[in-house]
């Protein structure tokens, strides 16, 4: 005993029941943990029984050994939790040895446990109407994380916030969809300004009547549009220009596209990703340049029902999507002499479904334009590129990158249950919409879902008025959406994807009711994207984001990760690199559609493709599909083509019809198809 107790740091008493709880410690680590009972004697309170624990066992020792331990400990300690009365008896029975001791403030938890935890106004951690030290609270917090099977990144997150804010209480409240704003705000983004100087638009070498218009509207460019002008936009330089949401890049591809075409030099084609992105860019080209020049407008459902309905390939500008004009070119359109190409979006490049389309679009429109006019100007425009440099360098363009963000956002992040979320939203949405900026306008909000079904439901439930916006609504509703949102009618729209790609709503809140795009999870790109809709110069002060966050939530069982894990890499994560991914399917789609453009200068679209496309290996598939003899699309891989049909798509639908089955049965076995992700 003598050994074990030779270096005494500190001997520390807590009040239990009708005994105390004694804990020794040497060196910082406990070495004794035992119960000591008194007894009143002549000379005052006494001990009269020493149980030391040994696990789940009891060890009887003489009380005489406590007196040991007492004098040769360094420091004695009370804890504060201990009452007066016990307190003064535990100093009195002291005092009969001529030792002293101080009360000090501990974590009850561990005193309980047979530990001494002094606690600081550093260390405290508030829990109901006591503190406790920061192990403890941990140890509180992670059975409740436990309870909602939370993941490492919001389990990292939470943990930090405890021993920043020191209350348990307020964090735990945050598992169950508490709006507490000091708490959810996990950063901001500063707005930032570079030093550029703007380019008078007077200044401008355009055509007379675009410059009326230009100088009317400016008087000078914006800083990423001035960059651009230096950089040799309106000399016919092709350029890959990367900036922020709202920052005025749109009108770059605008300026040299428009005056290229009063000119003479020839038409410009002003390319998207979506259909409703589209159908907003025409509407805007039809008011602000309809008196100077045709436009038309060319989406994907042309390959359904190519009938020429609203596009009139002699137009002097031609708004399309990737899609509709790829099919065009697959289909042997003449399109006429092209001066400009707009591509924006070109970010789109990166996606899995959606970039080897762009890739071998951007190809195969390269050499249309090499065979009918070789002096075409490429403008390739992005909000959100990890690899800007050799993005450019592929693309064979001159670098604008413009890194200015006009307001800042707050980026904020709560947890909720899929039922809780839609309470949480209206709270925001009403938040939002009650309080104006200091430019007059209201705060509107974006919530971005994973499903039209899910825009509905919100949308229904959110008490101001509000709509559903999604690639599923007729076109006449989506402008009357649109219209009210920039009339401040809505409080809100509820969307998916169609959003991301770029439609304009100057809105001054995102809030992300999920983290995903239908069954697969947001990639970190796509996030930014999203979130920069938050906050426009013109309108609002800053920017505000809420993700809310599901514990373990996810949306399809081939997710492997949750929503919780998901929601922190991508708060956290570093912009993804564009680059092309290229599985056999796209290898083979790709590959036919430039050998039923281009023939035997298939290899030359082929080698100017930016993703690494296999050109051998699809090669031989397409021989063996009977999709190609030779340099020659059969006429099995026309049909192919013409439909953007993956091969398993096209067998599927072959064997359906070989074998007589009913038209609703071939539908849906393609969709059976499409669940699996083939």
């Amino acid at each position: 005993m003598s050994q074990q107790v030779a270096q005494v740091d500190t001997l520390f008493l807590h009040e239990r029941k009708d005994d105390f709880t004694v804990a020794v410690r040497t060196d910082g680590q406990r070495v004794l943990h035992g119960i000591l009972e008194l007894k009143d004697t002549a000379a005052g309170p006494r001990p009269a029984r020493l149980r030391v624990k040994k696990d789940t066992d009891e060890d009887l020792r003489s009380p005489d050994q406590f007196v040991e331990l007492a004098r040769r400990a360094e420091r004695i300690r009370i804890s504060e939790q201990t009452s007066p009365e016990k307190r003064e008896r535990l100093r009195e029975m002291l005092s009969g040895y001529q030792l002293e001791a101080k009360v000090v403030r501990t974590c009850r938890y561990c005193a309980n446990a047979g530990r001494y935890s002094p606690l600081t106004s550093e260390t405290a951690i508030k829990a109901d109407d006591e503190h406790i030290c920061p192990s403890c609270a941990k140890k509180e917090l992670e059975r409740e994380m436990n309870y909602r099977n939370l993941q490492s990144g919001a389990r990292d997150r939470l943990e930090a916030l405890l021993l920043e804010v020191q209350d348990l209480e307020r964090i735990a409240n945050l598992l169950k969809g508490r709006l507490d704003p000091d708490l959810t705000k996990f950063d901001e983004i500063s707005a930032t300004v570079e030093d550029v100087d703007p380019v008078p638009t007077d200044s401008l070498d355009l055509h007379p009547n675009l410059k009326s218009l230009v100088t009317d509207r400016f008087d000078t460019l914006l800083p990423v549009q001035s960059l651009s002008v230096e950089n040799g936009l309106l000399d016919g330089q092709d350029q890959l220009v990367v900036s922020a949401t709202a920052t005025g890049k749109t009108l770059v591809g605008e300026l040299t596209g428009l005056n290229r075409v009063l000119e003479g030099e020839g038409k410009m084609l002003f390319l998207v990703p979506l259909v409703a992105l589209a159908n907003q860019k025409h509407e805007q080209f039809e008011e602000k340049y309809g008196h100077l020049a045709n436009v038309t407008i060319r989406v994907g459902a042309s390959r359904i029902r190519d009938d020429g309905n609203r596009f009139d390939p002699k137009a002097d500008v031609i708004v399309g999507t990737y899609e509709g004009i790829d099919h065009a070119l697959r289909t042997g359109k003449d399109l006429g002499d092209i001066a400009t190409v707009v591509i924006d979006e070109v970010h789109t490049l990166g996606e899995e479904e959606r970039g080897h389309r762009l890739d071998g679009l951007i190809s195969r429109l390269k050499e249309y334009t090499r065979v009918n006019d070789d002096d075409t100007q490429w403008v390739y425009l992005s909000a959100t590129v990890g690899n800007p440099k050799e993005l450019a360098r592929g693309l064979e363009a001159t670098l604008v990158e413009f890194e200015e963000r006009p307001v800042p956002i707050e980026r904020h992040v709560t947890f909720a249950e899929a039922q809780e979320k839609v309470d949480i939203e209206n709270k925001l949405v009403k938040r939002a919409f009650d309080e104006k900026s200091s430019k007059g306008f209201r705060g509107q909000t974006i919530i971005f879902t994973n499903s039209r079904r899910r825009c509905h439901e919100i949308s229904r439930r959110i008490q101001y008025d509000s709509a559903p916006y999604h690639a599923g609504l007729d076109y006449g509703r989506r402008k009357k959406v649109e219209r009210m949102f920039a009339n401040q009618d809505l409080s809100a729209v509820v969307t998916t994807a169609a959003l991301a790609a770029g439609v304009d709503f100057p809105a001054s809140q995102v809030i992300f009711d999920s983290l995903a795009m239908g069954i697969e999870w947001l990639t970190v790109q796509e996030f930014h994207q999203m979130l920069g809709r938050a906050g426009r110069p013109d309108f609002h002060d800053k920017g505000t984001v809420y993700v809310l966050v599901e514990p373990d939530g996810v949306y399809h069982n081939s997710m492997e990760m949750s929503e919780d894990e998901v929601a922190f890499k991508l708060l956290k994560g570093e912009m993804e690199s564009v680059a092309t991914p290229y599985d056999e399917g796209a290898a083979v789609e790709e590959t036919l559609a430039n050998i039923v453009v281009a023939g035997n200068g298939a290899k030359r679209l082929n080698d100017r493709m930016i993703g690494q496309l296999p050109t051998k290996h699809a090669l031989g598939r397409l021989l063996e599909y009977g999709f190609i003899e030779g340099a020659t699309p059969t006429p099995l891989g026309q049909v192919v083509c013409r439909h953007f049909l993956s091969p398993k798509r096209a067998f599927v639908m072959l064997e359906g019809i070989r074998s007589g089955d009913d038209p609703y049965d071939i539908v849906g076995d393609l969709e059976l198809l499409e669940n699996e992700g083939r």
